[in-house]
């Protein structure tokens, strides 16, 4: 009796776990009841279903992304290309991916790639070896997402988000043309950041000429100013010196005058005896007027 009550109790458990699923945030749920889908679950948290008749699929709403394999395109010009890329995507609707892919994200990767595949076959051909050469891969990605897009939500319930282009191989004998197409553009570039940055330099270098010229003329100014004066002060203060003593003022500037004359001990002057130029070597007194 106990132990029929306790499977009792180990069933009820085991059907109660089984009547429950959760679905997370970026995720839905498919309930499915032998192979066939009842609903679709968004909302995240707890939910119910009926244990052991029905089971949920959880799928990840996310975007997701896959390498596609190399593939081999011909250009307008009957040029032979490989191109690599990767695509970006998400599921649009989960009822119609379930039933595409069964849920698979690998069984989805390998029915979008020919998708993918087929819509740069058609941007591609369009276009000559040439344009591909100096065209930006941004520009064949933009149409294949266009293309690609509504026959994958049809046919998959997949959304295209993005496709982007990671190598495109040209021919051999091509190869030469491009590397030297793209050391050109390279050295264009170049040539046009260098002379950008010289004609910078020269405009730099002409405005400190120019504030330099503005400092000097304005210290040449303040310099003349305060000489100005200077030379006023010392016309005042010999004045005032003149003034007051005369003999003394020309005594101080006979004294100064000597300086000058013989201060490099070299000077020679070759001067009458009673020359006023040397009156204070003898006798210091004033010479006697001369009438």
């Amino acid at each position: 009796m106990k132990t029929t009550a306790a499977i009792i109790i180990v069933l009820a458990l085991l059907l109660g776990f089984n009547s429950l699923y959760t679905v997370g945030e970026g995720q839905s749920a498919l309930v499915l009841q032998f192979g066939k889908i009842l609903r679709t679950d968004k909302q995240p948290g707890l939910h119910v279903k009926v244990p052991l008749l029905q089971q949920a699929l959880t799928l990840d709403d996310r975007i997701l992304s896959f390498d596609g394999q190399p593939e081999r395109y011909a250009t307008s010009d009957k040029q032979s290309v490989n191109v690599d890329f990767y695509v970006k995507w998400r599921i649009a609707n989960p009822a119609d991916y379930y039933r595409a892919t069964g849920g698979d994200e690998l069984q989805a990767g390998q029915r979008l790639s020919p998708i993918i595949s087929n819509a740069l076959r058609g941007i591609v051909d369009t276009r000559s070896l040439q344009q591909l050469i100096a065209g930006n891969p941004g520009d064949l990605t933009a149409g294949t997402v266009q293309q690609s897009n509504e026959q994958a939500q049809k046919t998959l319930g997949i959304s295209v988000v993005d496709v982007r282009i990671t190598g495109i191989e040209f021919p051999d004998d091509i190869k030469a043309a491009v590397y030297k197409r793209m050391q050109t553009e390279r050295q264009q570039q170049a040539a046009a950041i260098r002379a950008d940055g010289k004609q910078e330099a020269e405009a730099i270098k002409a405005d400190a000429d120019r504030q330099a010229q503005v400092i000097r003329a304005n210290a040449e100014s303040d310099a003349d100013k305060a000489k100005g004066e200077g030379d006023a002060q010392a016309a005042q203060i010999y004045a005032q010196a003149y003034a007051q003593d005369p003999d003394f003022f020309a005594f101080y500037r006979s004294l100064d005058a000597y300086k000058k004359a013989f201060g490099d001990g070299k000077g020679t002057i070759i001067l009458k005896p009673d020359s006023e130029f040397l009156r204070y070597f003898g006798n210091p007194a004033p010479a006697p007027a001369r009438h």
